[in-house]
């Protein structure tokens, strides 16, 4: 039986983002493959339980020691131990998360970039974490048997500026979870809005982690401007805390906007259909994204979607959005008073939406990546 090891570290560790790529690709991936032995291997997996494995022909691999150490060994001391120490031998080896350990010389091995946003975009990444990710992706690009990436954009991306050919590259494109659905019931939409302090108003939703990739102090001064104009609006942004984020609570204090800008934190997976079905527009101008999960998110959930003219964004949102220059606030301001004032458009972006969301599917996502396996090894 072919011996196939996922790096699961991520979907242990984080609940969005790459830990829900890696949790819902490696689910899909045991409906789809029950001939395949799947390790799935855990670094520092001593905050909680590992979760129970989707299959039988998946076994977990935790170890207590952390990502931190691990980088510290692997990458800094390039101390030469290789992962299958931890594992028991495999076939092949896909590094879900930017960076490739060392592994023994016949495993194949596969890297997923999920973006280059520490390349592309300023501030995108701490100084520590830029200068390691500068050094250690580079390398693992170099070493990889084969490279995934999440879009077209990211593809071209690791292209031109790694110099990677372009058949040593292959796209997987994420899917959305079947629980991202039109939540219509009042009574869940009230108690969502009750449980996140919310309030009745209208309210424009943004989702993902407090940086400044992610464009907020520009929505900010667009609620600021649309307030002003008499419309009755308020802000909930949906992300944990990231860094540099005094930037953002500066601009809500000069646009005098505390009251009309609301920090939730992460919101719970449970709770975001119905937030995002309880919004009148997602707006996800990022500067720069891998994929971009809450467009499709939103999109599933009926709600209309203002994103971003820049990477993969375009790519993911096909027609089914309204696209704009992240940069320009004007621009932003005018789409998100069209979205809200113009029924016709809000009517056509809710149905365009919904079928643009129903060609990622977590099932075609695994399959893709089925065949990707299939190629390396072959």
């Amino acid at each position: 039986m072919t011996t196939i090891t996922i790096d699961y570290t991520a979907a242990y560790e984080q609940g969005a983002g790459i830990g829900r790529l890696v949790r819902e690709m490696t689910g899909a991936l045991a409906s789809l493959d029950t001939a395949t032995h799947y390790k799935l291997f855990i670094a520092g997996a001593n905050k909680h339980t590992p979760p129970p494995t989707p299959a039988p022909n998946f076994t977990l691999y935790p170890t207590r020691i952390t990502p931190t150490w691990f980088a510290r060994i692997w990458q800094r001391a390039r101390i030469p131990l290789p992962v299958e120490a931890f594992t028991g031998p495999t076939d092949l080896y896909h590094a879900t998360d930017f960076v490739l350990p060392p592994t023994l010389p016949k495993t194949r091995t596969i890297v997923t970039v999920h973006d280059l946003s520490f390349v592309k975009v300023p501030d995108a990444a701490s100084p520590p974490l830029k200068a390691y990710l500068d050094t250690v992706v580079p390398r693992s690009l170099a070493r990889a048997d084969h490279i995934i990436a999440d879009s077209a954009a990211t593809k071209s991306d690791i292209i031109d500026i790694y110099g990677i050919p372009a058949n040593q590259i292959s796209v997987v494109l994420s899917g959305v979870s079947t629980a991202f659905r039109p939540v219509t019931d009042p009574a869940q939409q009230q108690h969502v809005r009750q449980k996140y302090a919310i309030g009745q108003q209208p309210f424009l939703l943004s989702v993902g982690t407090v940086q400044p990739r992610k464009n907020y102090s520009r929505i900010i001064h667009s609620l600021a401007e649309l307030r002003a104009q008499g419309m009755d609006l308020c802000l909930v942004i949906a992300g944990g805390k990231g860094w540099l984020q005094d930037e953002m609570h500066q601009t809500i204090k000069h646009t005098h906007m505390e009251d009309a800008v609301k920090l939730i934190g992460y919101a719970d997976d449970a709770d975001l259909p119905t937030l995002y079905s309880s919004a009148n527009c997602v707006v996800f101008p990022s500067l720069y994204e891998g994929f971009g999960f809450p467009v499709l998110e939103a999109m599933a959930c009926g709600t209309p979607v203002i994103t971003s003219n820049v990477s993969s964004l375009p790519e993911v949102a096909g027609d089914a959005a309204l696209i704009v220059d992240p940069y320009d606030t004007e621009a932003l301001t005018h789409a998100i008073k069209r979205v809200l004032t113009d029924s016709d458009l809000h009517a056509k972006l809710i149905e365009h939406g919904l079928i643009q969301a129903a060609k990622f599917t977590w099932e075609a996502s695994a399959q893709r990546l089925r065949e990707v396996y299939t190629h390396v090894l072959s």
